[in-house]
């Protein structure tokens, strides 16, 4: 069941993190696209019902436990390091451009 719900939530969203609202990681990762304009929609684990089964469901999937644990256009990108380490390589904003996160004048405007 957890696992149909992370596996919805990541089809029917262009980006999507997974996360806990006490996690300064997570927090750096909602900041970084809230500053890239993106529209994503954050799963904060410790506060829904089910979060840990949705977070055991995504160790099964993913191969991470770890929040916070992105996707964007259906894809799993990873963790904050990952994350951020994208967006460093000038490789993140193309992502959520492609994924219809951010306005194609926002894209240039980040790059």
């Amino acid at each position: 069941m957890a696992m149909n719900k992370a596996k919805e939530l990541v089809s029917t969203n262009s980006v999507v993190v997974f996360s806990k609202t006490f996690c300064p990681y997570c927090t750096k990762v909602k900041q970084l696209l809230n500053q890239l304009g993106a529209k994503y929609i954050a799963v904060e684990l410790d506060t829904e019902k089910d979060g840990n089964e949705i977070q055991s469901a995504l160790l099964v999937w993913t191969g991470q436990r770890t929040v916070p644990n992105v996707f964007i256009g259906g894809n799993h990108i990873g963790g904050c390091d990952k994350t951020t380490g994208l967006h460093q390589e000038g490789k993140l904003v193309p992502l959520l451009t492609d994924a219809g996160a951010v306005a194609v004048a926002v894209a240039k405007a980040s790059a």
